[in-house]
């Protein structure tokens, strides 16, 4: 589904056949006042003055614009488009559910659930058995801490600098960046923050009052960190000698990104909760799932059944989408896809580093979940602005500024991986000239 390359510039063409929107600068200026007056006037600006339009169409690894511009989509909905936009299976089986039940009536048991809890079951790490459906990370991560609380009785939580987990307020409280907390506080008390990566900061941290350790396998909004060998493995180890929980926040790693079904299948590790979603919904649907053991579950719902409950979450359609997503994922072998296309892209990226050493301060990542740091924040948002005009998507890190994210669809080709870092050297390029040009 993937199609050809994307346009030189910004006056390429979409797909044949597709026919263009009429009068596509007053259908932009509808959009943009409408956000003006109704949706985020201060978004309006900020998207209007970086370039971007107005999506209207979405297939394989590709996004059209309004005037019928196309781009190759490196950020993909902060990684929710690893089968790409529209993938033909998960959107039949969407389709299938909806001519039967789209939504939950609440009363009864629901097929489409069991079958995804079941099937999540079947790839998580061990012990993960449970899963409770919700309809974003955010609400994902939000059960985690709940639940971790309930079941150890204990209310201090661990989290990391740098750290990103949401910004509804339990989750927000635990997202490691002051800018975002700012003022809203006092939030959710009990919260410590800790180095990421540290493994001597984090085995010290642990201790009998902690109710659990909230960590991404891989630090995503921080700006695309892997940790150390061995830091997840420490965690696990002194959560086990102190009681505490270890939660990981799997919500912009699962289900392949990272080049195993989940980031922490990379050291072997199995949380005592786990949060997805993003790509978990195929593209297609959102949904998130917080997943447990069985002694979470025991301790959370027994007493009562309904301690804690979504009207939308697992929803018909958002499992089926889910359900048929982790079977893509399987069936077309995406993991192994994810890796090898992450590693060709991270050698390419390590050869553009090579050439550009005063801009390019390093490239990291797994699988295709990588990140290019640059020596200052105005050369990543140049360089973003320039890669859209030759038609890719990318953006910089929420939690670094100097890092852009590069999360493409696992099912990206290889010459379209050449074509990405292309892209992004020559902007990275022309981003560097427009600096040195005195205004």
């Amino acid at each position: 589904m993937s199609g050809p390359p994307a346009h030189e510039g910004p006056g390429a063409r979409a797909s044949a056949g597709r026919p263009p929107i009429p009068d596509a600068d007053a259908y932009l200026a509808d959009v943009v006042q409408k956000y003006r007056e109704h949706v985020n006037p201060f978004l309006a600006e900020f998207l209007s003055f970086v370039g971007f339009g107005v999506e209207v169409y979405g297939e394989g690894c590709y996004i059209e614009d309004h005037a019928g511009r196309r781009y190759l989509d490196c950020l993909g909905g902060y990684g929710t488009f690893a089968l790409g936009h529209r993938h033909p299976a998960v959107v039949a089986a969407v389709k299938e559910q909806l001519e039967s039940l789209a939504m939950s009536g609440k009363a009864f048991f629901s097929k489409p659930a069991a079958d995804l809890a079941a099937e999540l079951a079947s790839i998580a790490p061990e012990g993960l058995q449970y899963s409770f459906f919700s309809n974003s990370g955010s609400e994902a991560v939000e059960a985690a801490l709940k639940f971790a609380k309930v079941a150890t009785g204990r209310s201090r939580i661990i989290s990391t600098v740098g750290g990103y987990h949401g910004k509804t307020l339990g989750a927000l409280a635990t997202t490691g960046r002051e800018k975002y907390r700012t003022g809203v506080e006092p939030l959710m008390p009990g919260v410590e923050f800790i180095p990421y990566g540290d493994t001597a900061a984090a085995v010290a941290a642990i201790d009998d009052r902690t109710a659990a350790v909230i960590v991404e396998p891989i630090q995503g909004e921080g700006g695309v960190h892997v940790p150390p060998d061995g830091y997840l493995r420490a965690i696990r180890e002194a959560c086990d000698r102190t009681g505490a929980l270890m939660i990981a926040d799997e919500v912009q790693t699962c289900i392949g990104r990272t080049g195993t079904m989940f980031a922490c299948d990379h050291e072997g590790v199995a949380p005592d909760i786990m949060t997805l979603a993003k790509q978990l919904g195929g593209g297609v649907m959102p949904i998130g799932a917080t997943m447990g053991t069985a002694s979470v579950w025991e301790k959370v719902f027994s007493e009562n059944p309904l301690m804690h409950t979504s009207t939308f979450g697992g929803n018909p359609l958002a499992c089926a989408a889910g359900l048929a997503a982790v079977r893509v994922v399987q069936e077309d072998d995406l993991v192994t896809r994810s890796s090898d296309r992450g590693q060709l892209m991270l050698a390419l990226l390590r050869d553009m580093q090579a050439e550009h050493r005063d801009l390019v301060v390093d490239v990291r990542g797994r699988g295709l979940m990588l990140g290019v740091e640059f020596a200052a924040d105005e050369i990543a948002e140049l360089t973003v602005i320039q890669m859209l005009k030759h038609g890719m998507c990318a953006a910089f890190t929420l939690n670094n500024p100097r890092v852009v994210r590069l999360e493409p669809p696992l099912i990206i080709s290889e010459d379209e991986v050449r074509l990405a870092v292309d892209t992004l050297s020559r902007s990275l390029v022309e981003a560097a000239e427009m600096m040195a040009t005195p205004t």
